[in-house]
């Protein structure tokens, strides 16, 4: 087996300057991302559009029938599939010693014939890796292969105590998972390998981690979790430059045996994720992403933003929605059945935002079926709708920023903050997408007017400019709170980064909590600002809960928004303002260059998305339209919550509109699905284009049409789950 990779200080910190403060802010280019070093993508990656997974448990081969799923893939128009091969469990005779064959494999190789069953029908095969959690014997063996707690003690398995959790960062990935991949290779030749649960289980602090991470840093390892702490700070880098070597050292060991394959982690998110999402984006030739489902309060338009932040680093690059047919954490009911209108309503809002469907069964032994037919049908629709799924380009002119900086460094609810944003923007019906913070680059931005930046604290001085230069190109920004407070590792400045654009100068302090503050809406000016539209009847509206102080630079006439303090809400005889009127502005609208610049230095976002406030969403609504200052792309106008988005097509544009009204939206799951009706949609047409054939997918039927000037208009009588105006050039 290969030597565990060695990282040294040197080559520690150079690297980590680079992944976070230094060249890596600068232009990447998502459509060279295989330049530079990084592996050609396998001919085969963009050639799938329906995944199947299934996931094998350990006395599965004793009891299913692998001839039922192959029957089941082909009835579902599967091109491609994920099965289960081996790490805590292998589903062949391994050879491999310490590799776990299931006590019910018996002299039979299921996952080898599950390969053979899929390649006749023409599919493309990964197999599934989880290196998570070992046995008895091997923790005999090899100690040194088992995570360590703080308290020096090796780590049973959370679920299943006869187990041990597996250190990701030492030996046992980087020597024993090696050995298991190359002979999964070597073997099967399978098109890819995915590997579940690979980068760890909490930190490890047994003796190769304690080693190595000294080694690189100078550190013992953190034992605090604060970002600022000079351990904690470099141990969120060092763990992510381990993974990636790890990630690259699989991907040569499989590459050398089949040149047309690739390994696949289950990895990458939004700003809290933990693994630098650029780096994912000039690795992964595709990436799948594992958001099976809704649980407690998430929306159904979740799915919809994994599949923005994805592809803000993966550009054009495939990208595959995991959907489970169950019901998800936090109890985990794995061999659950979920609502057929709650998996439909999640799948569709990940298709229209470009996803890739990927269904996953947990055990091929059937214990509940009701969720057959359903996925079978969703499947063969979009079979029928791929011509118009495979996307070109989004039409989208605005864009919300997530930094992982911030959510890094800095901390806070910051996905609050974003989420605050996300919600407006469904609700507004703005079609938009998702830029990551170190992609700010003019070929990034150009296709975007307007860049909103949710309390992005944490902006390099290199990045700043960017957002200078996106300005001065006739770019917009709208940004809240303590946006560009902080440098790139999270310390804080002593003025804004961008204070320039906010015409606005940090006053020394923010103030964490407000209670009972109010805005007073400045009505006075004529014409009324377009910041205030909707709220004429309103003289003041409810304040955030956090403000940041600033004093403006030079004098900002008939601000909007003015402060009114706050005060107690008790005793009730209490309540009441002590102060009436101040002259602080709690918005700063300013033309900037060639472009327009909005400032709101509270948490308007945040507090919208706890509240749901509609004279927040209002605000919000009617900064984008002042800030991007152009007719939309597209308008929908019609009853309900709607997702909109556009796309380009090599030979077509579609509108996809996903029906989220329903009681069970910001809790579910759906009980049923509720039809909007009438929707009128306006869409600009390519400059030049000429259109054919306008037609609804759903509905399966062409629609009259009319020209007003660069705009087609149309009329979709309603929307079930998931509709497509599909517009033939």
């Amino acid at each position: 087996m290969s030597a565990p990779v060695k990282t040294t200080r040197r080559k520690f910190v150079q690297s980590s300057v680079l992944a976070v403060a230094g060249a890596a802010l600068g232009a990447f280019d998502v459509r060279r991302a295989f330049a530079a070093g990084s592996p050609p993508a396998p001919d085969w990656v963009d050639r799938p559009m329906r995944w199947a997974q299934l996931t094998l448990v350990e006395d599965d081969p004793g009891k299913f029938d692998p001839r039922f799923w192959l029957d089941y893939f082909k009835r579902t128009k599967s091109d491609a599939v994920c099965l289960s091969a081996g790490g805590c469990v292998a589903y062949y005779p391994t050879t491999v010693p310490f590799h776990h064959r299931s006590a019910w494999l018996g002299e039979r190789d299921v996952f080898g014939e599950l390969v053979a069953g899929c390649r006749k029908l023409g599919m493309v095969v990964i197999a599934r890796t989880d290196p998570h959690a070992t046995y008895d014997d091997a923790q005999q063996a090899h100690p040194e292969w088992i995570a360590v707690e703080a308290d020096g003690k090796p780590r049973r398995h959370w679920a299943s105590p006869e187990m041990w959790v597996t250190c990701a960062l030492g030996p046992y990935n980087f020597e024993f998972m090696t050995g298991v991949k190359r002979e999964i290779m070597s073997r099967y030749r399978v098109d890819g390998i995915f590997i579940n649960r690979w980068d760890g289980s909490g930190q490890c602090f047994c003796e190769h981690c304690r080693k190595n991470f000294k080694e690189a840093t100078g550190h013992e390892l953190p034992r605090t979790s604060d970002p600022q702490n000079p351990a904690r700070r470099a141990y969120i880098l060092w763990r992510q430059q381990r993974l990636f070597e790890l990630w690259q050292l699989w991907d040569r060991e499989v590459r050398a045996i089949n040149p047309n394959s690739c390994v696949i982690p289950n990895t990458g998110g939004g700003a809290t994720s933990s693994l630098d999402m650029t780096r994912i984006g000039e690795l992964a030739p595709t990436l799948i992403a594992d958001r099976q489902a809704r649980r407690g309060v998430t929306v159904p338009w979740a799915n919809g933003k994994n599949a923005k932040e994805f592809r803000a680093t993966m550009g054009r690059k495939p990208i595959v929605g995991i959907f489970s047919v169950g019901l998800e954490e936090p109890y985990r009911w794995k061999d659950s059945v979920q609502n057929a209108a709650e998996f439909q309503l999640w799948a569709a809002d990940g298709v229209a935002n470009d996803l890739r469907p990927w269904f996953t069964k947990f055990s091929g032994t059937l214990h509940d079926e009701r969720w057959l037919k359903p996925i079978e049908q969703l499947y063969r629709r979009y079979a029928s709708w791929e011509k118009y799924l495979r996307n070109e380009r989004p039409l989208a002119r605005v864009a919300i920023v997530y930094s992982q900086q911030t959510g890094w460094f800095h901390g806070g609810r910051i996905e609050d903050h974003i989420d605050g944003w996300y919600q407006a923007l469904i609700e507004a019906r703005v079609p938009f997408e998702m830029v990551h913070d170190r992609l700010l680059d003019a070929g990034r931005l150009a296709a975007f007017q307007t860049l909103i930046l949710p309390n992005t604290a944490a902006l390099s001085a290199a990045q700043c400019n960017q957002l200078r230069a996106f300005v001065e190109r006739g770019g917009s920004l709208i940004a809240t709170h303590e946006t560009s407070l902080c440098d790139e590792w999270g310390a804080r400045r002593k003025n804004f980064g961008l204070a320039d654009l906010f015409g606005a100068d940090f006053a020394g302090r923010t103030e964490a909590r407000m209670q009972n503050a109010y805005l007073r809406l400045e009505h006075g000016s004529n014409p009324r600002h377009p910041l205030l539209r909707g709220l004429e009847d309103a003289p003041r509206i409810i304040h955030g809960v956090s403000r940041v102080e600033v004093t403006p630079r030079g004098k900002f006439a008939n601000a909007p928004l003015t402060l009114i303090p706050s005060y107690p809400d008790l005793p009730m005889e209490k309540v009441f303002p002590r102060v009436e009127k101040t002259d602080v502005a709690q918005v700063f609208l300013r033309q900037a260059g060639n472009g327009r610049v909005i400032y709101f230095p509270w948490d308007i976002d945040r507090t919208f998305w706890e509240v749901l406030c509609v004279d927040h969403f209002k605000l919000l609504r009617n900064s984008v339209e002042w800030a991007t200052n152009e007719a939309p792309v597209a308008e929908v106008t019609g009853p309900g919550v709607l997702d909109v988005t556009v796309w380009r097509q090599k030979h077509s544009m579609t509108v996809h509109l996903v029906n989220l009204t329903n009681p069970m939206m910001m809790k579910g799951p759906v009980r049923e699905l509720i039809a909007v009706g009438s929707q009128r949609v306006r869409v600009r047409l390519p400059a030049g284009a000429k259109p054919g054939r306008v037609h609804l997918l759903a509905a399966g039927k062409t629609v009259s049409t009319r020209r007003d000037g660069e705009y087609l208009l149309a009329t979709v009588p309603s929307v079930f789950d998931h509709e497509v105006l599909a517009i033939d050039l």
